[in-house]
């Protein structure tokens, strides 16, 4: 299972204390995903084989502008493994769920963000996972959890309606915010949510990384259709 972390400068805590805490609660890897201006210094292999776990370069786009966003995915999509796009407006949702390049809507129930039966099918037939942001629940109060309880329940509802796929994550931007997948997973089961439902969504991540670093290797040519060497002798 991965979890997908803002770090520094982006969030408090650099990558390789991530992926430290993320290897001791028992995650296979961590997303980094920091915001498109706030990108962070390291070398995922590096912190991979140091903290034997695995560390996925992604990137969290952020603008309310569809034609400056289009740009920024085209550019990142070669250069990142994960292309996430910020969501909680409900143009830049839609964008997002129309995009086969974009990889995950993050939190796009956040602010005046929603999903509707035409984005879940969008997002469906153009392989955007929608994500299930737990922040709100973990770290907030009163009110605000309240709303971000209901607005999960709405958007899981969707997302089992119409076979969507989704990520799960906690949305942590230090390693004090990191919680186990067991316990995310626990907060979750008190919300309602099924525990392997959950999982589910937790183990997502890998699964997309899986299959984008397929993709930009020597021998892919397309889904089921790979390059493979000749070694018959002559």
């Amino acid at each position: 299972m991965y979890e997908g972390v803002h770090a520094h400068p982006d969030g408090e805590t650099t990558v390789a204390r991530h992926a430290l805490t993320a290897a001791d609660y028992g995650y296979d890897g961590v997303v980094v995903r920091n915001h498109g201006g706030r990108q962070a210094d390291y070398d995922p292999e590096v912190v991979a084989d140091a903290h034997e776990v695995d560390v996925v370069a992604g990137i969290e786009l952020r603008s309310d502008d569809r034609s400056q966003l289009s740009e920024l995915v085209k550019r990142y999509r070669e250069e990142r493994t994960l292309v996430c796009v910020h969501g909680g407006d409900s143009e830049v949702n839609r964008f997002a769920c129309e995009q086969p390049r974009v990889d995950v809507l993050a939190h796009p129930m956040r602010a005046d963000g929603d999903v509707n039966h035409v984005l879940a099918r969008a997002a469906k037939r153009n392989g955007v996972r929608l994500e299930f942001d737990f922040e709100p629940v973990l770290r907030g109060d009163g009110g605000t959890r309240v709303r971000a309880l209901r607005d999960l329940r709405k958007l899981r509802e969707i997302v089992n309606y119409y076979g969507t796929p989704y990520v799960v994550s906690g949305n942590p931007a230090s390693h004090l915010d990191l919680r186990a997948p067991r316990e995310l997973v626990a907060v979750g089961e008190q919300a309602g949510f099924d525990a392997e439902w959950m999982r589910n969504g937790l183990r997502e991540w890998e699964r997309l990384a899986a299959r984008n670093r397929e993709r930009v290797s020597e021998s892919f040519i397309e889904p089921g259709v790979r390059l493979e060497d000749d070694e018959t002798d002559s």
